[in-house]
């Protein structure tokens, strides 16, 4: 098992998370047989089998799994020890992917500024499940859904409502609060969905209510514009109102709709050195 490199660990890694070796090899910006080499070199030097290559779809083995856990902790300890290094001028970054904190945002945004000046923060916005942690882009994240990443550590913070998003011409968007049987009768608009990072879909309504039709988007954006062009309606946590007002839009509280729970999640090992002192801050914002 000697001479296992960064590299090694990298394909793994890269391998798990697209599925196949074309994916991969795209994502590590190498050709697809320099990555087939590099995991058959990694198989040789720990002496078992790591990748299960009997479908197109490749898959870990046990043994892959197990060295995969401690390949992702390696890999952050570097990542950590590089922003350590880097730290005088680094700011530290923070992702989202529809919202932040909701009413919360700016007051926590200018205390930061005002008791951590030497610590300039950087708000992201990231269109995927972990809001840039996975990929590196983000240091700290607020996110709606919980990470399944084994790397990353998540903290509920709180509760938050639900909002219905109507096109501002739709027969319910001059009430106060409609309910979710309301959203779903006939005739009925479809649900846009954001299957990555969105928190709505059918199954929040009860069996015999639920949407007819769905419709796929690829971030806020196009969800705000199929919305307003009246293509959908959404769903949405409350933060996304607070932060995404748009022409065309109506967002209305859905009365009988589950809470979302607001998540701030961050690596098992940090890879900025102000990570605690960011937490801390989140904290009293929402506790206050």
């Amino acid at each position: 098992m000697d001479d296992v490199e960064l590299r090694h660990l990298r394909a793994l890694d890269a391998v798990a998370e697209a599925g196949t070796i074309t994916a991969a090899a795209a994502r590590l910006h190498m050709t697809q047989p320099a990555l087939s080499r590099t995991l058959a070199q990694l198989e040789a030097r720990v002496g078992v089998r790591l990748v299960d290559r009997s479908s197109r779809h490749l898959a870990l083995t046990g043994a892959g799994t197990t060295l995969l856990g401690h390949g992702r902790a390696i890999l952050s300890h570097l990542e950590a020890a590089l922003a350590d290094t880097r730290e005088v001028s680094r700011p530290l970054r923070l992702g989202y992917t529809c919202a932040v904190l909701g009413q919360q945002t700016v007051p926590l945004l200018r205390t930061w500024r005002r008791t951590q000046p030497g610590t300039p923060l950087d708000v992201v916005r990231r269109d995927n499940a972990t809001a840039g942690l996975a990929t590196g882009d983000a240091d700290v994240a607020v996110l709606r859904t919980l990470p399944d990443d084994p790397r990353i550590r998540s903290e509920a913070l709180y509760a938050e409502g639900r909002v219905a998003a109507l096109p501002d011409d739709h027969p319910l968007a001059g009430r106060d609060r409609v309910l979710l049987a309301e959203l779903t009768a006939a005739p009925a608009l479809p649900l846009a969905v954001w299957l990555e990072a969105g928190t709505a879909s059918p199954e929040l309504w009860p069996p015999g209510e639920r949407p007819a039709r769905t419709v796929e988007v690829g971030n806020v954006d196009e969800w705000l514009n199929l919305i307003a062009t009246g293509g959908a309606f959404g769903l949405a946590a409350a933060g996304t109102a607070e932060s995404h007002g748009h022409p065309g839009v109506r967002f209305l509280p859905v009365s009988d709709a589950p809470p979302a729970t607001v998540y701030v999640s961050y690596p098992h090992h940090p890879t900025h050195p102000g990570t605690d002192a960011f937490l801390e801050a989140v904290r009293e914002a929402v506790s206050g």
